[in-house]
């Protein structure tokens, strides 16, 4: 067996190891789920985790392949084994967070249920090309990385479209542990095919384009930009799409899924596709990277596909550029170890760093404009070689084309102010994009027309909105407050999602608006609490947004707030919003996850329990969970209302909550608010639940004119913090259709 190259064996091990390692990032989220809920930086934070931990396996692979191949082998199945034993995977048991600390604490919850699998699973990529190496025929390693990435595209696709609609958390973890089992018989049949191969024997022949001698400083950190541009684009890509154009589920695994993708095609032995790629980069980069700075809160799916194009086209670039100038297979782990160092960085920058420096996803723009400063420019445009004509004649044609360029982003700022601008916007865009073509052969004045790009298609109003201090970014997310002087309206909007306004009409200041009308199902029922509970109803809110419910304060009455980011308490406070300060001062706002406050409550301490915790477009399926409604059941009167807020663009929510309804042998009702005031109120759907059958028959009585519906039938299981999939749900049309 030793004297066999035995591609097929090692391409199965770093298929195998790959689809493990990318099929645990998803599976541990959504084990944590319960306790960090689903902000994109959540998202972020445990890509970042990945990353390290990746740097770490790279590092240790990098210090192993010094040894000899036996010695290798038998230290790295030792470890794999000892590994081992910290299965099934469990989530660690951390206390949780203080205010303010979720930023250090989720990496290391992350960090201490999967650190010692992962480090050693991450490691098997770069080491089994290096034993793959290590025999002189066996050829040129690089390919086998392509294969490494398809098998982790493989692993992060199969988790939400098979693994999490079919298994439950517990027979996922057990059916982890199995293929990790697979994973080391498939290492050892590795080690044996190598354990006579003598390293130093292995073939050193490489093709001309990849350089044999020792890499210096300067192509390292080429390698380390290259690397880390890319990483951050990918994070910056979801933040960006999930906060300002398309707040669709699932979307946060698309941009990790391209950008292993873009590896496949970068690494690949058949060079023609990621060339192609290539080629059309620099004119995407103008298209697509030129809506980079757009924060308008609101998009389509063809922005949102673009934005995707976008992110693989300039990392198939990249890692091709970063793949051309790789060193001989002698340095393969150190190639691979610099690689992982920029990925690390690029999630630093943008998952630890960009957060506390910017306001908003700054990170994404400057990210598309290294990128633009880094791809590769082929010389499909390059028209100073035209016949007949000198190079200071082509320099002026540059300088006029550039003066042509400031003219048209100076008309497209004006046309993308208006309220229609119509196909005039489409035919000035394209000739920018044109102008910017023309200029690639200059790279400076390439680079000023995507600038202009950016600014004319909303960055000079993304920029005024900084300036004005009209947004505020945290862990949880990113709110921006707007003015409407017209409307005599201030809106508070997080990510995609409109989370209220309120009226700057002092006559109309203490008006509930937006979701939460006279006419909702929340206004419904908290107007009619003191009818159903008397005068001293006690009332919970969890999620604070804007403070609108507080109007429905009535003196006796007992409040109390949940609210998970101190940044949108402090946007009541600091008079953004006086729905609270005007309406009830007295009123305590918690700190922290609801469902981990809520059970240091007292039994029975609410009659009226509202749930309105989403986060932008993003379901909040920790609190839509059979121990989530135990919890909520536990701090409601016998005759109590839980009333859920289910208004979401994509999600058909009504079955998840027919299903609980019916297992916790609950009353429910629903009330669709479909208001034709669309300036001040907004469409919204209530569900409303209780023990006592005679006190929803009440809520239902209080307004004839208000009318409430039976829920959807139930779904075929409930959701619990074991076994939930939001895929039976999804509302595909309005995905396709565009946001409203």
């Amino acid at each position: 067996m030793s004297g066999s190259v035995r591609r097929p064996l090692f391409v199965a091990t770093i298929l195998t190891g790959s689809f493990l390692l990318f099929m645990v990032q998803p599976m541990v989220a959504r084990m944590a789920l319960p306790r960090l809920g689903g902000a994109p930086n959540v998202w972020n934070s445990a890509m970042l985790v990945y990353q390290a931990l990746l740097l770490a396996g790279y590092g240790y692979a990098h210090w192993l392949s010094r040894m000899a191949i036996r010695r290798q082998a038998t230290i790295h199945l030792i470890l794999l084994v000892v590994a081992g034993l910290t299965l099934p995977i469990t989530l660690a048991n951390l206390p949780p967070p203080q205010t303010g600390q979720e930023a250090l604490w989720v990496p290391l919850l992350l960090l201490a249920t999967i650190g010692p699998v992962f480090f050693l699973v991450s490691a098997q990529a770069p080491l089994m090309q290096k034993w793959f190496s290590a025999d002189s025929r066996a050829g040129q390693p690089w390919a086998l990385y392509a294969a490494s990435n398809l098998g982790s595209f493989g692993g992060l696709i199969a988790y939400p479209v098979v693994v999490e609609p079919l298994l439950s958390i517990d027979a996922q973890s057990l059916g982890w542990s199995a293929g990790y089992g697979l994973l080391i018989v498939l290492i050892a049949l590795a080690a044996w095919a190598r354990w006579s191969a003598d390293p130093t024997s292995a073939s050193s022949e490489a093709p001309q384009s990849v350089a044999t001698e020792r890499p210096g400083w300067r192509r390292i950190a080429l390698w380390l930009v290259l690397a880390a541009v890319p990483s951050g684009l990918m994070l910056s890509t979801t933040t960006h799409l999930t906060t300002d154009i398309f707040a669709m589920p699932l979307l946060w695994v698309i941009p990790l899924g391209l950008y292993l993708l873009s590896f496949a095609a970068a690494f690949s032995d058949r060079e023609a596709f990621s060339r192609a790629i290539g080629a059309a980069t620099p004119v995407l980069l103008l298209l697509a990277g030129g809506l980079a700075m757009a924060s308008k809160s609101s998009g389509t799916m063809l922005e949102a596909i673009a934005s995707m194009a976008l992110l693989f086209a300039v990392s198939v670039a990249l890692h091709r550029r970063m793949y051309d100038l790789r060193p001989d297979a002698s340095q393969l782990t150190l190639f691979y170890l610099i690689m992982s160092a920029g990925g690390a960085l690029g999630g630093v920058f943008t998952a630890l760093i960009a957060p506390l420096v910017f306001d908003w996803v700054w990170e994404h723009p400057l990210l598309v404009f290294a990128a633009a400063a880094l791809i590769p420019m082929t010389g499909h445009f390059d028209w100073r070689r035209m016949r007949g004509l000198d190079s200071g004649m082509a320099r002026i044609g540059a300088v006029v084309l550039a003066g042509v360029a400031i003219l048209l982003a100076w008309q497209l700022l004006a046309v993308t102010s208006l309220d229609d601008p119509g196909q005039a916007k489409g035919w000035l865009v394209m000739g920018l994009a044109l102008t910017g073509i023309l200029l690639t052969p200059w790279r400076p004045l390439y680079l000023l027309v995507l600038a202009l790009l950016m600014l004319a298609q909303g960055g000079v109003q993304t920029a005024y909105a900084s300036l004005d201090g009209a947004r505020t970014r945290s862990y949880f997310g990113i709110y921006t407050v707007r003015d409407y002087a017209d409307l005599k309206l201030r809106t508070l909007a997080h990510g995609t999602t409109l989370h209220g306004q309120q009226s700057l009409d002092p006559a109309r200041k203490h008006e509930p608006l937006t979701y939460y009308g006279k006419g909702s199902g929340i206004g419904l029922a908290l107007m009619a609490a003191p009818q159903i509970f008397g005068d001293k109803a006690r009332v919970g809110i969890v999620g604070l947004g804007t403070g609108t419910l507080a109007c429905y304060h009535r003196p006796g009455q007992a409040w109390h707030y949940f609210e998970i980011d101190p940044a949108v308490l402090e946007l009541s406070r600091n008079g953004n919003f006086s729905y609270l300060k005007d309406c009830a001062p007295d009123a305590p706002v918690i700190i922290g996850d609801a469902r981990i406050e809520l059970t240091r409550m007292p039994k029975a301490a609410f009659d009226v329990l509202a749930i309105d915790a989403f986060s932008s477009d993003a379901i909040p399926l920790h609190l839509l969970t059979d121990e989530a409604f135990g919890t909520y059941l536990d701090t409601l009167s016998p005759r109590g209302l839980l009333a859920i807020h289910i208004s979401n663009r994509f999600i058909e929510l009504e079955p998840v909550l027919a299903a609980l309804a019916r297992k916790r042998g609950l009353a429910a009702t629903v009330r669709h608010d479909n208001t034709y005031d669309r300036v001040y109120l907004t469409p919204s759907t209530w569900v409303v639940m209780s023990r006592d059958a005679a006190s929803l028959k009440a809520l239902e009585q209080a307004r004839k004119d208000a009318p409430w519906e039976h829920l959807q039938p139930p779904a075929a299981r409930v959701w619990t913090d074991d076994h939930a999939s939001i895929l039976p749900y999804v509302r595909w049309n309005s995905m396709l259709g565009k946001n409203d």
